[in-house]
């Protein structure tokens, strides 16, 4: 299993970034596949009760070690309960020799070892599905996950999770401790948050975006909230892009905040 590790100098980190984010300086950063993980998305700056959006793998993800993959999801590393882990995410995932992509979602509940759980072993590019992690109606910090309209997942208690997150959409890759830099590309599309527990889904209207060394976030619609988050070896898009502030820095956020994914896979 592989496992972040996370600065203690946590308040440090988000106040610097705070400033990057807001003057939309880039910092510099080391080449492709120096950090041991690195992302291309976003994350909403309003909390709420759910996040869900469209992705689609327009790649074969080139994965020489470690993995890769696009998810929507609500939690992180410390935002659990006393600063545990605690998360709950779905998407795409793909690991090293694979000509195909993976759905699976991840779970993560304080005191335990992170659970990917894989719903569909082969899912070819250009394929297209609709993902959606929501807390249940009337049931406070009770959670399920939706693919293609359809329930997928237990009820799924997250304790002190109702109404504190910040949900997220993003790409990542971790580069299998030897500084590999892989490959792909991902479109999220229609991206939106639940405003009420069981619901209320509104596009996802303000957001901080990510990109590190080695990968693009190319925002292709502000509302509703789309954009393609790929590696610079990718395909270009021949699109017409929305301008848009992205912080190469920011993406320290999902260091401390973002959910973590892990190589363990449900046989």
């Amino acid at each position: 299993m592989a496992r972040r590790t996370l600065s203690v100098l946590t308040v440090l980190v988000l106040s610097l970034l705070a400033a990057s984010v807001a003057d939309g300086r880039s910092s510099r950063s080391s080449a492709c596949g120096a950090r041991d993980y690195s992302y291309a998305g976003l994350q909403s700056d309003s909390k709420a009760h759910g996040v869900g959006a469209t992705l689609v793998p327009v790649q074969t993800p080139a994965v020489s070690a470690g993995h890769v993959g696009a998810w929507i999801g609500v939690g992180g590393v410390n935002l659990g309960p006393n600063g545990s882990a605690e998360w709950l995410q779905v998407g795409f995932s793909a690991f090293p020799s694979d000509h195909v992509s993976h759905i699976y979602y991840e779970v993560t509940v304080p005191g335990s070892d992170p659970r990917y759980v894989e719903l569909d072993s082969n899912v070819k590019p250009g394929e297209k599905h609709n993902f959606k992690v929501l807390e249940m109606a009337r049931r406070k910090a009770w959670w399920r996950v939706w693919l293609d309209g359809k329930v997928v997942s237990p009820a799924i208690h997250l304790p002190g999770s109702h109404g504190t997150w910040y949900p997220q959409a993003m790409a990542e890759s971790w580069n299998g401790g030897v500084r590999a830099c892989n490959s792909y590309q991902y479109r999220f599309s229609n991206v939106t948050q639940a405003h009420a527990d069981g619901g209320d889904w509104r596009p996802l209207t303000r957001s901080v975006s990510f990109h590190d060394a080695g990968y693009r976030f190319v925002q292709t619609s502000r509302v509703p909230s789309n954009f393609l988050a790929s590696s610079l070896d990718a395909r270009r898009p021949v699109l017409t892009t929305v301008p848009e502030r992205v912080s190469r820095a920011s993406a320290r956020v999902a260091a401390v905040q973002t959910v973590q994914f892990t190589r363990s896979r449900t046989k």
